[in-house]
């Protein structure tokens, strides 16, 4: 399978409205492969604990004891788990990967390793066993330096205080960099990380011997910068169509008064808005698709510009998350996991706290074929209706997205001043309670609308005829 088409967005505390930290994600590889929502309980083990992939044979041992955390992972294990996102019990997110490419010279020096670590065991091998965001980024490193990396990628961290993106070059080497607080990125199947301060490293980190590897197989195109942008991704044709355009329409929607063109190579990886950002302002770019550009595939443009590049959002799109961690409160109420399945345009962020113990029935079902009491058919479901009639369809869900989202705002305020005032299980259970009950309304809500897309289509098919009643 080829997992190649997510957008990420992360955000600093000291750039959003009440001082979260945020990062989010599409996940795309295609149209009908449905993601299930699970928590993981907290365990420890009394004999030694080994990682297998069922995808590539990757191996490594793992710790005894495993931290609680959430994940979304595939439907069938049969290439992998790929539990994708997730925020643990001490209250840090992770969510991976942002696939990424390398260019030929970085190969030539160092492949990548077939039976490295790859997406669909990064979470599961890191989240568990993690305690802040730095932590995280520290012990994947440490992995893609030992076993190497069988794949090339970008990985978000979060904690309470601060966001990391990683990104691994080649088969043993990598970088992360920390969002600054007032900052954001967003980021577009392409290296992204650009200058690299060897010496700053309170927001840099990086492989053992980096900078000996790019000198001894002469890899650095510059003469006074170390950009590992440059270095170790590429700027092809498919960069120009695929990838810029998306990053570009990103700092466009958070700083419309920089002039910048959608194929440019120079866009930079950190930008700063002109304003504070919410979650959902997180929400929105993932779900955005060029609106109020000649790019967008169902706008107004000429049909070869409405083709031109490929959006944020798009049928391939297996969910949307988006990892809000607030500051000042017990993770268990800090944590937010605002989770979207299907096309997050047409579907809606639905809040999960990372305190919850369970997951609703419907959120455990769904396969390649269409099953009506999955929560990821359900919402893909009115992503078919919808297409089919897209202009006539739109108003309609477009209402209902935004009761739900109101529904959900009022949700968080009436939880949070409940939650705040419990502890242990009590808090466990009723963030549990609330996210059921928000969880069955977007079920709920969006089988009503199903229902009404598909009435409204009776009349709208191509064998029709507006005749006179009075015949």
């Amino acid at each position: 399978m080829n997992y190649s088409a997510c957008t990420s967005i992360l955000i600093g505390p000291k750039a959003t409205t009440d001082g979260s930290v945020i990062i989010g994600r599409n996940e795309d590889a295609k149209a009908a492969w449905p993601k299930h929502f699970v928590v993981h309980p907290a365990k420890t083990a009394t004999t030694p604990q080994t990682f297998v992939s069922t995808d590539n044979g990757f191996t490594m041992p793992l710790p005894l004891t495993a931290a609680k955390y959430t994940a979304t992972p595939e439907w069938t294990d049969k290439y992998g788990l790929f539990e994708e996102d997730g925020i643990n019990e001490f209250g840090v997110a992770m969510s991976a990967t942002e696939s990424t490419y390398s260019n030929e010279r970085v190969l030539g020096a160092d492949p990548l390793v077939k039976d490295g670590i790859g997406e669909e065991a990064m979470v599961t091998v890191v989240l568990p066993y993690i305690k802040s965001a730095r932590e995280g980024v520290a012990l994947l490193g440490q992995i893609v330096e030992h076993y190497g990396t069988s794949e090339s990628n970008g990985i978000l961290f979060a904690d309470q205080q601060e966001a990391w993106y990683l990104e691994t070059g080649a088969g043993h080497y990598w970088v992360a960099q920390r969002i600054p607080a007032n900052g954001y990125a967003v980021v577009a199947n392409q290296m992204a990380i650009q200058d690299i301060d060897f010496e700053d490293r309170e927001n840099f980190k990086f492989a053992r011997h980096l900078r000996e590897f790019v000198a001894q197989n002469h890899l650095n195109p510059s003469r006074d910068r170390f950009s590992w942008r440059d270095i170790f991704g590429t700027q092809d044709q498919s960069d120009l169509y695929y990838n810029t355009p998306r990053v570009w329409y990103g700092q466009r929607c958070f700083n419309p008064e920089i002039a910048q063109e959608p194929q440019s190579f120079d866009l930079p990886f950190i930008q700063y808005a002109d304003h504070l950002l919410s979650v959902d302002d997180a929400q929105g770019y993932l779900s955005s698709h060029f609106e109020e550009t000649p790019y967008d595939p169902v706008g107004s443009g000429t049909a070869e510009q409405r083709k031109r590049f490929r959006p944020v959002s798009l049928a391939k799109t297996q969910e949307s998350h988006v990892l809000q961690l607030r500051p000042a409160m017990d993770p268990a109420l800090a944590g937010i996991q605002w989770l979207a399945m299907g096309v997050g345009a047409q579907s809606v962020y639905v809040p999960f706290y990372a305190g919850i113990e369970s997951t609703p029935a419907a959120y455990h079902l769904g396969k390649e074929t269409y099953d009506a009491e999955s929560a990821y058919w359900v919402y893909k479901l009115v992503s078919v209706l919808l297409d089919a009639h897209y202009h006539t369809a739109w108003p309609t869900v477009s209402a209902v997205q935004k009761d739900l989202r109101i529904a959900f705002k009022q949700s968080v305020q009436h939880t949070d001043a409940v939650g705040q005032h419990l502890s242990g299980s009590e808090l466990t259970h009723y963030l549990t309670q609330q996210a059921d009950a928000n969880a069955a309304l977007g079920i709920r809500r969006y089988r009503e609308l199903a229902a009404t897309l598909i009435t409204q289509a009776t009349d709208l098919g191509p064998l029709n005829y507006h005749q006179d009643l009075n015949l």
